[in-house]
């Protein structure tokens, strides 16, 4: 008998969502044909109605995400549970490790987290179109789990008031000068993937995190 299409079917292909993976069945050995957006598709996930969307991202950006798919899929909502990559390592963990599967979609600033999902055969393959026509291979899993679809700076934020142009920062390995010792700010690694990496890669190579400036710190 054939499967009943869901929810999930038509969500996990919608390019217009932009996020990282899909929750579903184990992964395959090749990643599938592109698939299209159907009629059929769309019709059966207005049945169900809703997108929950597991997102690191910042909350302004979605939400315009959510608008956006909610425009394109009239009937279907769009609900955002944000936080840190971090965090949402560990609540898809927690929920799958209780047999709750509640995120349809997951977006994560944090790379390495696919690698256990997928090992864990939580992500199902899955190649819209879209991302097959505009996404480089490289920004593609060989399998077909996941795609990246942000990239962004790791800057080096500095308080003018407190230390001046000549003598700032110029990388990320200067930090390690004993001189910035008590006087920088950043997020904490288990709540943030932007900081967690960053973090690691300072570990690894002095690239280190991200810092802000806040009064009375360089």
């Amino acid at each position: 008998m054939r499967k009943p299409i869901s929810r999930r079917d038509v969500l996990k292909g919608a390019a217009t969502l932009a996020a990282g993976a899909v929750f579903a069945a184990p992964t395959r050995a090749a990643a599938p044909e592109p698939a299209a957006i159907t009629p059929d598709l769309v019709a059966a996930a207005t049945k169900e109605g809703k997108l929950v969307f597991y997102s690191s991202m910042d909350l302004p950006v979605g939400e315009k995400l959510g608008k956006a798919f909610e425009a394109a899929y009239p009937g279907i909502s769009v609900q955002i549970e944000r936080s840190g990559s971090e965090r949402l390592f560990q609540r898809v963990a927690q929920e799958f490790d209780s047999n709750i599967h509640a995120a349809d979609v997951v977006n994560s600033a944090d790379a390495s987290h696919f690698i256990p999902w997928k090992k864990s055969g939580w992500l199902m393959p899955f190649v819209p179109e879209d991302v097959a026509k505009h996404f480089p291979d490289n920004y593609r899993d060989p399998d077909g789990i996941a795609v990246t679809t942000r990239l962004w700076l790791s800057s080096i934020a500095y308080n003018t008031n407190l230390v001046k142009a000549e003598d700032a920062p110029k990388s990320f390995a200067d930090l390690l000068d004993p001189k910035w010792m008590g006087k920088m700010v950043k997020g904490h690694p288990a709540y943030s993937g932007t900081i967690m990496t960053t973090t690691s890669r300072s570990c690894a190579n002095s690239a280190g995190p991200i810092w802000r400036s806040s009064p009375g710190s360089a």
